[in-house]
């Protein structure tokens, strides 16, 4: 999955939306050999993106897919970067990826989540390890989100806030997040902020 994360980070425009990363993840683990994805309408609709035309537009303007009749059912989309093509695992464990990613593990979100807040739970749940708390690069983590750093801080507050994550702190010093996931086990040693304040 940090793979494909990776991948779209550098693929796709760097104006595309949080909703049109997650729908181009979507189309990109579910497409085939020839770079077609069938899209089922209750997906679409799962997502919240049934219908809005802006998002397909801004994939279809970065020249990354070329936009689709939205009236079809499932709606076919034609990938046109060559590079979605040569992917590895095979399809069916791309398929399971792009289900996990609806609902990444210990970090999916209850409720009509906004999609910024679900990409940033989705690239933590890809960068989860064996032990807590969990640590990724602050500029890997704004670029695989396609934020800034400040507005991922707000993020990650927004998760702490839902109680997905206890707590997050970003050290400034070597330029890391770490996160503790809520229902983990707290680690002794010295206390992490969530977000703007000491918890």
């Amino acid at each position: 999955m940090r793979e494909m994360l990776t991948y779209l980070a550098t693929a796709l425009p760097r104006f595309a939306s949080p909703a049109s990363r997650l729908l181009a993840l979507q189309c990109a683990l579910r497409a085939d050999a020839y770079g077609v994805a069938h899209l089922p309408a209750g997906l679409l609709r799962g997502m919240r993106l049934r219908g809005r035309s802006e998002i397909w537009e801004e994939l279809a303007h970065g020249f990354w897919l070329r936009s689709p009749d939205l009236r079809s059912t499932p709606v076919v989309v034609h990938l046109l970067d060559a590079a979605v093509r040569d992917q590895a695992p095979g399809r069916s464990a791309r398929r399971r990826a792009a289900h996990w990613a609806l609902w990444p593990g210990p970090l999916a979100l209850k409720g009509a989540a906004p999609p910024a807040v679900q990409l940033v739970a989705l690239v933590l749940a890809a960068h989860l390890s064996p032990c807590a708390p969990h640590t990724v690069d602050m500029d890997v983590l704004g670029r695989l989100c396609g934020h800034s750093p400040h507005q991922t801080a707000e993020l990650l507050d927004r998760l702490v806030a839902t109680r997905r994550l206890a707590y997050w702190h970003h050290d400034q010093d070597i330029n890391e997040v770490t996160w503790k996931l809520t229902d983990q086990q707290p680690q002794s040693g010295p206390k992490a902020r969530g977000g703007d304040g000491a918890i």
